[in-house]
């Protein structure tokens, strides 16, 4: 399954060659305490929110994120 903008970011965490990416485009993410309000939300919606932005993540990162899980798979 490929992912895209619009996969919420649950499906991502229980991908463990997602995890290794997500990980290490933003180390700790994924054991962070907040994230789990957040595995609902697809990764358009959350690239929408202030705290995402906060950190610098971008739709062009997000999408580099995901080219780079799909290229692993």
């Amino acid at each position: 399954m490929a992912y895209t903008l619009q996969s919420k970011l649950g499906d991502l965490l229980k991908d463990a060659v997602a995890v290794k990416v997500l990980e290490k485009y933003a180390p700790g993410i994924t054991t962070n305490p907040m994230i789990g309000l957040a595995k609902g939300m697809s990764l358009e919606t959350l690239l929408g929110m202030p705290q995402v932005k906060q950190y610098g993540i971008t739709k062009e990162l997000v999408l580099k994120v995901l080219a780079e899980i799909e290229a692993q798979k």
